[in-house]
């Protein structure tokens, strides 16, 4: 086929059409067992019938008006998110990257306000935040920055947890403004911070003594995925920004930075807009979306990670695979590459997974997943992971 496609994806070669909570269809009607959905978007599972009714219903009232209006649902899940967030203020965006910018420019707004002339902002090794010039260049991964030099500036690395580093990336740059860190790495191969989500914790307390911005990446860790609203709530702190999209749409796009504490109030009418975020029918979606996660999805996440990390334990502990992750965002690193089981898993398992950081497994199944389904993705993966150590 003489596709008509910017080469931008290395796609497989296989097409779905049709979705049904955790499974996928392809075009000769063969069933997929889906432990990624959409990379974490679809926590609710495929062709949710509660969300679908919800698209259709708006689609036909109201789709757009742009943001020179008050758009009453745009404020309706705003509400909604300050509830499962304990933050103050959203702005709407399309992506997780779009939200990642937002973040980006509130921390140059807030360095600038303290009299610095070029803000910086602390940025971790084997980060992922999106594929913009301004998100690319904080992406710690040179594979995604290759060929857009010149990066944008004012990002400073450092390895990611380790407290000492940022410690003295601060004491070494009096230009810092702002920490902006993923809660767990994602693409970066499902890194959990050694002493787990006490990490954010002393990450606060720097940026409370050196008056920073904490600001969380939680596109990837948000709405449930770590068995909480937000992977900061297995915590008491609660970040200035937070990013969030992914499983906010369930696949419908739709990002999202909320603020609060020294970031609150530093956006003014004009500093920043999106031509379709936060549409009549991006945020009915979203809507139906959070109300639907708290009705036993996030709980669920909980039990069923829990569940399942012990389960790849038992199964796997005789041989060198590390199971890390929280709630339903697992990865199985192996001890040599294994981009290969990709397509063994899909083809000789049929199921749907994708390998991160070379070594690792990544699973992200829906939140809604049923115990039989969880034992099902164990029982393929573990049999796959055998027969490629073996």
């Amino acid at each position: 086929m003489n596709s008509a496609l910017m080469p931008t994806y290395a796609r497989q070669q296989i097409a779905f059409v049709k979705g049904n909570g955790s499974w996928l269809y392809d075009t000769e009607g063969q069933a997929y067992l889906d432990a990624l959905t959409g990379i974490a978007v679809c926590g609710l599972g495929h062709a949710h019938p509660v969300i679908a009714q919800a698209i259709a219903e708006q689609a036909m009232t109201l789709v757009h008006t742009s943001n020179l209006y008050q758009i009453p649902l745009q404020e309706a899940l705003g509400q909604a998110l300050r509830k499962v967030s304990g933050m103050d203020f959203c702005f709407f965006s399309n992506s997780g990257a779009e939200a990642n910018e937002a973040a980006i420019k509130l921390a140059r707004v807030f360095g600038h306000q303290k009299n610095i002339a070029e803000p910086a902002i602390i940025v971790m090794e084997n980060s992922f935040h999106g594929r913009t010039m301004a998100t690319l260049s904080a992406t710690g991964n040179k594979k995604v920055q290759i060929g857009f030099e010149p990066l944008v500036q004012g990002f400073v690395r450092v390895p990611f947890d380790d407290i000492d580093a940022i410690e003295a990336a601060i004491a070494a740059n009096a230009n810092i403004a702002a920490i902006l860190v993923e809660p767990i790495q994602g693409e970066g191969g499902i890194r959990v911070p050694h002493n787990g989500f006490a990490y954010l914790e002393s990450l606060r307390a720097i940026c409370d003594k050196h008056d920073l911005l904490l600001m969380l990446d939680e596109i990837q860790t948000g709405n449930g995925r770590t068995g909480k609203y937000f992977a900061y709530q297995h915590t008491s702190i609660k970040p200035d920004v937070v990013t969030t999209a992914k499983g906010l749409g369930n696949g419908f796009p739709i990002g999202a930075c909320l603020v609060q504490g020294k970031a609150r109030d530093l956006f003014k009418p004009g500093n920043h807009g999106s031509t379709y975020g936060g549409t009549p029918l991006a945020c009915r979606t979203a809507l139906t979306v959070v109300e639907l996660l708290q009705q036993g999805a996030i709980d669920n996440a909980l039990v069923m990670g829990e569940y399942m990390m012990q389960q790849f334990k038992d199964l796997l502990g005789d041989l060198d695979v590390e199971v890390n992750g929280r709630g339903l965002m697992m990865g199985l690193r192996l001890p040599k590459p294994c981009a290969e089981l990709v397509a063994q898993a899909r083809d000789e398992e049929k199921l749907l997974l994708n390998v991160t950081a070379d070594y690792v497994i990544r699973l992200l199944p829906a939140l809604i997943i049923t115990k039989d389904e969880a034992d099902d993705i164990v029982s393929r993966v573990s049999r796959l992971v055998r027969r490629f150590l073996s």
